[in-house]
């Protein structure tokens, strides 16, 4: 999510296992009858309280994680969303901090590699853009 005349983003913070706070885009899964988009739009609105539209496609992120001793292979299409409305908030249970962070540090602060990627290509397209 960046609000473009801000060159701000929301990222959400969440503990991990040993209790540290790792940044990341916000991300879920699709729900029956949405499509990719509609879920990115929906998705950040729930871990972040903005409203956003979708400007471009991002990429798609495989990946695999343990959740009750099961292996589950997660993909997540990212999409780069304009802020339109709403007001930064935690109240998603599982987000422990969101926070609007200048696109200049994002790559610092984000914990995965593949997302930090992403937003490089995001980074590009507003260039693009401006």
């Amino acid at each position: 999510m960046v609000d473009h005349a801000l060159s701000l983003a929301a990222l959400i913070g969440r503990l991990d296992r040993r209790g540290r706070l790792l940044w990341s885009l916000p991300k879920g899964h699709i729900e029956p009858g949405e499509t990719p988009e509609q879920a990115a739009i929906r998705e950040v609105h729930e871990e972040t309280g903005i409203i956003g539209r979708v400007l471009a496609p991002l990429g798609t992120i495989d990946f695999w994680f343990v959740a009750e001793d099961r292996r589950v292979h997660k993909t997540v299409h990212h999409f780069l969303l304009r802020a339109t409305g709403g007001e930064l908030s935690d109240t998603d249970v599982e987000v422990t901090e969101v926070a609007w962070v200048p696109l200049d540090e994002l790559e610092r602060r984000l914990a995965y590699a593949d997302e930090r990627r992403l937003v490089r290509r995001a980074t590009a397209l507003l260039e693009e853009s401006a």
